[in-house]
């Protein structure tokens, strides 16, 4: 592969132990964990913080590193780069949940990590397995998933609902 775009993202749990997932707004409208890409001579850690910052309008404390995953495979064709990413476990440290990039992110939602959504993105279901079970510093390539059909990525498009429907 020639080219690996490297990023971030977070598991943060409620106090019932559910877990913070973003819909993103465009392609297959995928479940994800909230994170982006590291910016050029910026820290993996001070990614994750500013990314969950600007989707979530969340101020987190990083707890730990997960793990790092690369994201690799070429089951949504050819051309799609790897991608390394570092997951980190953290906490909330201020603020509400809020969708704070709606070109990015149609709506942040709590799930219980046994009743996760689909369509997900497969770094996340790897994350959050890792997380429920207690690991930290876990190493895996995450193949990445075909592309879901577009009727199923339909149905799960919803009107981007008020945050207190689908958060507590």
């Amino acid at each position: 592969m020639s080219s690996l775009t490297s990023a971030v993202a977070a598991v943060i749990t409620d106090a019932a132990g559910r877990v913070l997932l973003c819909q993103l707004r465009q392609g297959h409208r995928l479940w994800c964990l909230p994170g982006g890409r590291i910016r050029q001579a910026e820290s993996p850690m001070h990614a994750a913080v500013r990314d969950i910052r600007e989707e979530t309008g969340l101020e987190t404390h990083m707890v730990d590193l997960l793990g790092i995953y690369q994201l690799t495979g070429d089951a949504c064709g050819e051309d799609m780069p790897d991608v390394l990413m570092h997951v980190f476990r953290a906490e909330i440290a201020g603020g509400e949940p809020s969708v704070n990039s709606p070109g990015r992110i149609s709506r942040l939602s709590w799930h219980d990590p046994d009743s996760l959504p689909e369509p997900m993105t497969p770094t996340a279901r790897a994350a959050v397995a890792d997380a429920v079970s207690g690991r930290s510093g876990v190493l895996r390539e995450v193949q990445r998933d075909k592309e879901p059909e577009l009727p199923e990525a339909v149905e799960a498009d919803q009107p981007v609902a008020a945050l207190a429907t689908s958060l507590p």
